[in-house]
């Protein structure tokens, strides 16, 4: 059997490889790369179905090979293409095949012919792009579809309009990004990378597909637990709903119906949840959930999703001090901060088991939380989140960079406000807007994080409180490791190596403690690293027995924080990047430098009920 395995391990590659060929694509491999790399099939990456949330049946990847071409920003367009690139992989990553940067003075162009798929005839057509960094427009047989201004939220548009008969469609992509020579935002990239900076992510690099759907249909759905109520409050956004037209909201418990409702298309519905069961990072429950437009008592659209019965909120301790609760019970959350970078793709997973690969280990090491730093996952990163129970708190992209930071709570010294212009702000307002709008559904995300360490932190009450207002349900974390304003659920410091905590006592009545940033234990290990020299760690350490040891160590004062009125903590991070050598494992994904079962059972230490009173 294992020679039967083997032989069909090479079978597959072959194939690969003759793909890659035929294509004329191929994996540059000038730096490391993950094992999942060479599984990439260039005439079908990322193939699953992108948006798990809203599911309909028509539907058309397209990615794959597209033609590509980079001319000066001045140009309206290339006068010939320059080779062939794998979508949806950024230009300058290894999958992409080119590797090439771009900048504020040159523009990326896509162009595909696609075939219509017969399933999307006698529809309205939605193209449909994950993410696209920065400035997009597509144009669809010659003629400009649409633009959209965002580097990490998803955007349609309806081409139905553009499309011409016959199957085949010339569909084309202008992007312009200026990376950290813009205001807009843009996480960590930037266009001469070093320490904690990273190369630069221009372009498409998440899944684009096209949808058929009716004219009048679903374009997107709001779902709130209650969990003290057994209540689901369920409304739609339904594009070019008609008089007299109904949704027809079914909850389901595997093949048992828990609840039906139906209401006017527009109105909001209360399922009653009998019986609930809850969602948890130990049993992470998930109901299916219908969502149908009728017309006259008959179907025009449906879609199908799923949600959970979970709550998180604050409650007081024994003593006084506010902790973060899980369903009304505190539960230590406890997790890396994690960038979701990647040494072949950069801000796309190779597959989709490259991307589950990070969340498994990560809870086999004994984790219940990621920190989702500065960069937004494709959907279903947070589906498989829901899935396997792991609780997320989820960052602003950062931009506009150039204020200064405190991170001492409770001190008047260094911290000041980022003066932006109106154009700044207004695209900062308008992504987080996007991004939460996206993400509200997935029952993992427990906490928004708006600001991190003052990196283009402006008006933090006004940003906090208008977060809070959007999303009541979950906490918000105003500015993670400062500057700190008195507003938000939660105080939080970043304190490298050791483990610290604001005093509970001053902070704690009001506020969840939390130390969002700590660790950084850094150990290059040898042909794993991006770059030869300048890796760095906050604590370097050459084996992998002094960084465990060094580990427990934190892992003990921990428990001692936890007592005392810690509510969560967030060890940087879960793989090495670029330059960075702190991570559980390699960039590559190779080597996991600490035991894995050791590090579970130091992990799980932290969870213990007997820790708070």
């Amino acid at each position: 059997m294992k020679k039967l395995n083997f032989c069909l391990s090479v079978l597959f590659s072959a194939c690969l490889s003759a793909n890659a060929q035929q294509s004329g694509w191929h994996l540059i491999k000038d730096k490391i790369t993950t094992p999942w790399a060479d599984q990439v099939d260039p005439k079908a990456p990322l193939p699953e179905y992108p948006r798990p949330q809203m599911v309909r049946g028509d539907w058309q990847n397209l990615n794959g090979l597209w033609n590509y071409a980079i001319v000066p920003k001045s140009t309206t367009g290339p006068s010939a293409y320059a080779g062939k690139i794998l979508v949806p992989f950024a230009v300058e990553s290894a999958l992409s095949g080119v590797g090439k940067t771009v900048g504020k003075d040159s523009m990326l162009w896509y162009k595909t012919t696609i075939d219509l798929n017969k399933t999307l005839k006698g529809k309205d057509v939605l193209i449909h792009f994950g993410a696209v960094d920065w400035r997009t427009e597509v144009f669809v047989n010659g003629v400009s579809a649409g633009k959209h201004e965002g580097g990490f939220d998803p955007f349609t548009l309806n081409i139905t309009p553009y499309l011409k008969g016959g199957a085949k469609q010339e569909i084309k992509v202008s992007v312009w990004d200026p990376t950290d020579d813009g205001p807009q935002p843009r996480g960590k990239q930037v266009k001469s990378p070093e320490g904690i900076w990273y190369t630069p992510v221009t372009g498409i690099w998440q899944t684009v597909w096209l949808e058929g759907v009716a004219k009048t249909h679903i374009e997107a759905t709001r779902q709130t637990p209650n969990i003290d109520d057994n209540t689901l409050t369920v409304s739609a956004e339904v594009i070019n709903s008609q008089p007299g037209d109904k949704l027809m909201i079914t909850a389901w418990d595997g093949k048992t119906q828990v609840d039906q409702k139906t209401i006017d298309a527009g109105a909001t519905a209360v399922l009653n949840i009998k019986d609930e069961k809850l969602w948890s990072t130990t049993d992470p429950f998930l109901y299916d959930l219908e969502v149908t437009v009728l017309r006259n008592g008959k179907p025009v659209d449906a879609i199908k999703s799923y949600f959970a019965m979970r709550k998180i909120s604050l409650g007081a301790d024994a003593n006084g001090i506010q902790r973060m609760l899980l369903n009304n019970k505190f539960v230590f959350e406890y997790g890396p901060l994690d960038q979701g970078w990647w040494p072949d793709g950069l801000y796309t997973p190779p597959t989709y088991q490259a991307m589950s690969f990070d969340i498994d280990k990560l809870k086999a090491m004994g984790f219940n939380m990621i920190r989702k730093h500065i960069k937004v996952e494709p959907a279903r990163y947070y589906n498989y989140c829901d899935k396997t129970g792991m609780l997320l708190w989820q960052d602003m992209p950062s931009g506009d960079l150039g204020n200064h930071w405190e991170n001492r709570p409770g001190v008047l010294d260094k911290a000041t406000d980022q003066q932006r212009t109106p154009e700044s702000e207004g695209y900062y307002r308008k992504e987080w807007n996007a991004i939460i709008n996206s993400l509200y559904n997935y029952p993992c995300i427990v906490v928004w994080t708006p600001f991190n360490e003052a990196w283009g932190q402006f008006k933090t009450v006004e940003i906090t409180e208008w977060t809070m207002e959007k999303d009541p349900s979950r906490l918000v974390n105003s500015a993670s490791g400062g500057n700190f304003y008195d507003t938000g659920n939660i105080v939080d410091l970043h304190n490298y190596p050791h483990p610290a905590m604001p005093r509970p006592e001053i902070f704690g009545k009001t506020k969840a403690v939390v130390l969002g940033e700590f660790g950084g234990l850094g150990w290059p290990v040898d042909g794993h690293t991006w770059q030869a020299n300048k890796n760095w760690g906050y604590q370097n350490f050459k084996n992998g027995d002094d960084l465990l040891k060094r580990y427990i160590a934190f892992t003990d004062r921990l428990q001692e924080l936890i007592k005392l009125g810690l509510s969560a903590a967030v060890y940087t991070q879960t793989t090495d990047v670029e330059g960075e050598v702190n991570g559980f494992m390699t960039y590559d994904r190779k080597v996991i430098k600490m035991p894995v079962e050791l590090l579970h059972k130091e992990n799980v230490k932290l969870y213990n009920p007997e820790l708070v009173k």
